[in-house]
């Protein structure tokens, strides 16, 4: 299930950065900076906003597969953490120098998205591939009555 949101969280931002790529601008000011949204240079058209809405489309592939990298997708969630994390306490501390426009909505809405995605990501990758499968067998099984499983689930 929590590999199926996160893969969902992939889908929208990559579906926002396709938006942008395309030529739509609401949030993309507030987002990359207002220079960068008017001016939109090839190589940020081409890697910030193309290049990124490929790989949020293979991250929800990568979501939603079954496979043997769960080291990958728990790093990739304390990446995204540790940035929506660390941005944040750039912008509280005043180090960064960013319009308020800019700071305001990277504060309430862009760094926790990113946090957001990050704990979607670690939620979805936390168990290992033996214990998924116990829990998948578990539940098709059916506990005796008295048994000790069985008292746990009470």
């Amino acid at each position: 299930m929590w590999g199926k949101i996160a893969a969902c969280w992939c889908a929208l931002f990559a579906a926002l950065h396709v938006y942008w790529a395309v030529g739509g601008d609401i949030g993309l000011a507030a987002s990359a900076g207002a220079d960068l949204a008017a001016r939109r240079p090839l190589w940020f058209v081409l890697f910030g906003l193309w290049g990124v809405a490929v790989l949020l489309v293979a991250g929800a592939a990568f979501c939603l597969l079954k496979h043997p990298w769960q080291r990958v997708g728990q790093f990739a969630g304390a990446i995204l953490v540790a940035r929506g994390v660390l941005i944040e306490f750039v912008l509280l501390t005043g180090i960064a120098d960013v319009g308020a426009d800019e700071r305001f909505w990277s504060l309430v809405l862009w760094n926790p998205w990113f946090a957001l995605g990050g704990v979607l990501w670690l939620t979805a990758f936390n168990q290992s591939p033996r214990r998924r499968r116990r829990a998948r067998a578990a539940g098709g099984r059916r506990r005796r009555a008295g048994s000790r499983s069985s008292a746990r689930q009470r």
